[in-house]
């Protein structure tokens, strides 16, 4: 496996690889879903390339970028077990050279829930995602669902310009429901056995849709029901919203995400099932 540094290093060792090239793009401290997803590049394509960055241009909050874990050698060891090709390792100043000026933004998606509570959030995502594809070109992208927004607002933008296609993974789980997440660190014990409440209040709102429910209010408050339960979840928001354009809905017509963040003390944690 090669790693990589620097644009120059990167341009040589991709042009080596065999195509199709699958691109697993993340910001480290990586975790059994992130393996998942090189996997399915592995199983997909001709060569798979990780790229780890921790992007700062999509925290608002310069602590919660500092505290972002990292742990590189861990990282590297588990990209290399998983079959990556190569990793691209990049600085600050290689992904934003001096003098960077521009932005690429997605408009209607991005405005509500995530793009609600982090303004300015959805900008920093789809502009570095945008430079990796260029940078890397690959032809296929993989990505979890389990940040269900920034899946359809980087499919959106990969759509709108025509640079790769992203392949949708699902979310791994730990065996008590909890989606994988490099956030999870930070839970401490008491907080991360009160974190599956998460997964059980989706669960719980998917059962009333299967059994024929469909106005989306009720929906959500069976989400909320559930979260209520547990004391130590700090509910954001809860919403029930269309598949494809997230507008909040009153009645399910069709395909939609119900989704919601919570926090358990420090941590904010997301998640999200599909309806349909």
């Amino acid at each position: 496996m090669d790693v990589v540094r620097s644009r120059a290093e990167l341009h040589h060792a991709l042009a080596a690889l065999p195509r199709p090239l699958g691109l697993v793009p993340t910001m480290g401290w990586l975790h059994a879903g992130h393996r998942s997803l090189i996997a399915r590049a592995r199983d997909e394509c001709g060569a798979v390339a990780v790229s780890i960055f921790v992007n700062p241009r999509q925290f608002d909050d310069p602590a919660d970028l500092a505290k972002y874990p990292r742990g590189e050698a861990r990282d590297l060891a588990l990209c290399a077990d998983a079959g990556a090709d190569l990793v691209w390792v990049p600085s600050v100043d290689d992904v934003y050279p001096p003098g960077f000026d521009t932005s690429v933004t997605v408009d209607r998606l991005t405005l509500p829930l995530e793009g609600a509570a982090r303004p300015g959030h959805f900008a920093g995502v789809s502009t570095v995602v945008a430079i990796l594809f260029a940078v890397v070109r690959p032809d296929r992208a993989y990505f979890g669902e389990k940040d269900g927004q920034q899946l359809r607002v980087i499919d959106r933008m990969a759509r709108d310009l025509g640079i790769t296609e992203v392949v949708r993974c699902p979310t791994v789980r730990e065996r008590d429901g909890l989606a994988l997440s490099s956030r999870n660190v930070h839970l401490g014990a008491d907080d991360r056995a009160a974190a599956p409440v998460i997964h059980r209040a989706l669960l719980a709102g998917r059962a009333a849709w299967a059994s024929g429910e469909r106005d989306a209010a009720v929906i959500r408050g069976r989400v909320g029901d559930v979260l209520a339960t547990e004391p130590r979840a700090d509910v954001e928001y809860i919403s029930c919203a269309d598949d494809a354009t997230l507008a909040e809905l009153e009645r399910i017509e069709g395909p939609a995400m119900l989704s919601l963040a919570v926090r358990f003390g420090a941590t904010r944690l997301i998640d999200n099932i599909r309806l349909g």
